[in-house]
C-alpha cells in the first residue's frame, strides 16, 4: 500500500472538481456526456438537469440536436442501466463489457443477433413488432436488441419524451481488445470520478474483478489511501483539492451518476441519508448538496422546486438554496 491518505473532504472536493460541480464551464452536451462516460437516462429529463448543473448557457434544444443527429445515442451500457452516450464510447464501453456475463453476450443472444439487425434495418420497432415478427420471448428480445446494437429511439430521450419505446439501428461500433477498451474505460472513470477502489470500479461498471484488475494492470496509476485503509488509484497528474475548499450548493438529477459510481458513496451522501435517498427499487432521488454533500431532496410542484432538507440548514445556506432553486425553475420553464 503506498501513498498518502486522503481524507473524506478531500476526495469530495475532488469529485465535484471533477464532475463540474464547483464551477460551472461552458462546455457543449456532448462534451459534458464524454467527460462523466455518459448521463444516466432512464428518467428523460434527468441528463438535461445534470448538464445544466454543470454548465453555463445550456438549452435544452441543444442535447435535443445532437440526439437527433446521432451525434448521443440512448443505450443500456454501465450496470445495464440507461444512459446517454457518443456513438464512440459507445462501442468502447460496449467492447470493454464483453467477455463479462451481461445477458447480450449470452449465445442466445448472439445466434439471433443478425436475424435482429435485419429485421430493423428498415425503421425503428417497438417491442411488441419485435415480438410478433420474430417470435422472440421478451427477455431474449431484451437480450438480443443490445446484442443487435439496437439503441432507444432519440425521441424517448428528448426532454417532452414520446412514451412509446422505440428503437433503432445504428452502426456496428468500431472493434476495440476488450482488455484495452477496459483499460481506457476505467482510466476515463478515474478521471471523472477518482480517485477510487477497485471496489468503486466494480460497482461503477459490474465487471468481474479479474477482467478489472486485468485492465489496471495496463495503466500507469498513482495510488492513495483512504481514511479507512483502502486503496485509492488515480490516474498520473489529476488535481487533488483542499478539503476546506468552499463549495457551491448544486441540484442533482435522478440517478445521477455522483451518487451511484461507487461502492463507498460515503464522500458525497452521508450513509445516514441512503435510504431516503435510494428506495428499495433501486430508484434514486433527485437531491441537491450543500457543502458538497447531498443534504436532502427536491421536486417540482406547480412549476415551483420544492426542497426537502434531511437537517436544519443555516441561514446562508437556505439563501444560496433558494437562488439556485429559482435558476432551476428558470430552466425546467
Amino acid at each position: 500500500m503506498a501513498g498518502r491518505v486522503l481524507t473524506q473532504r478531500e476526495l469530495n472536493r475532488t469529485l465535484l472538481a471533477r464532475q463540474l460541480l464547483l464551477e460551472r464551464k461552458r462546455l457543449s452536451p456532448i462534451a459534458v456526456i464524454e467527460r462523466l462516460v455518459g448521463l444516466q437516462a432512464q428518467w428523460p429529463p434527468a441528463p438535461y438537469v445534470g448538464v445544466w448543473t454543470r454548465t453555463t448557457g445550456f438549452r435544452r434544444e441543444a442535447l435535443e440536436k445532437a440526439l437527433a443527429k446521432g451525434a448521443v445515442v440512448k443505450a443500456t451500457v454501465m450496470r445495464q442501466t440507461l444512459h446517454l452516450v457518443t456513438p464512440r464510447d459507445y462501442g468502447l464501453i460496449r467492447a470493454a463489457m464483453s467477455e463479462n456475463n451481461f445477458p447480450w453476450e449470452t449465445a442466445a443472444a448472439k445466434k439471433v443477433a443478425a436475424k435482429v439487425r435485419a429485421f430493423a434495418a428498415a425503421g425503428p420497432v417497438t417491442t411488441a413488432e419485435a415480438l410478433a415478427g420474430l417470435r422472440l420471448d421478451a427477455r431474449l428480445w431484451r437480450a438480443a436488441r443490445s446484442a443487435a446494437h439496437l439503441v432507444h429511439h432519440h425521441e424517448t430521450a428528448l426532454w417532452h419524451a414520446r412514451p412509446e419505446g422505440r428503437f433503432t439501428l445504428i452502426d456496428e461500433p468500431e472493434l476495440h481488445a476488450p482488455v484495452e477498451a477496459r483499460a481506457e474505460m476505467f482510466q476515463r472513470y478515474l478521471a471523472a470520478f477518482g480517485p477510487a477502489t477497485r471496489q468503486d470500479l466494480n460497482a461503477w461498471s459490474m465487471m468481474h474483478m479479474p477482467e478489472i484488475d486485468a485492465a489496471l494492470a495496463l495503466l500507469d496509476l498513482r495510488r492513495f489511501r483512504s481514511e479507512a485503509g483502502r486503496e485509492l488509484l488515480d490516474v498520473p497528474r489529476a488535481p487533488l483539492l483542499d478539503g476546506d475548499l468552499p463549495v457551491p450548493v448544486r441540484f442533482l438529477p435522478k440517478w445521477d451518476n455522483v451518487l451511484l459510481a461507487y461502492k463507498d458513496r460515503s464522500r458525497v451522501m452521508p450513509d445516514a441519508y441512503r435510504k431516503r435517498i435510494i428506495a428499495m427499487n433501486g430508484d434514486v432521488a433527485p437531491t441537491f448538496l450543500v457543502d458538497g454533500f447531498v443534504a436532502g431532496i427536491w421536486r417540482v410542484e406547480k412549476e415551483r422546486v420544492v426542497v426537502e432538507p434531511f437537517a436544519p440548514l443555516s441561514a446562508a445556506a437556505k439563501r444560496e438554496l433558494k437562488d439556485e432553486a429559482e435558476r432551476l425553475e428558470a430552466f425546467l420553464r
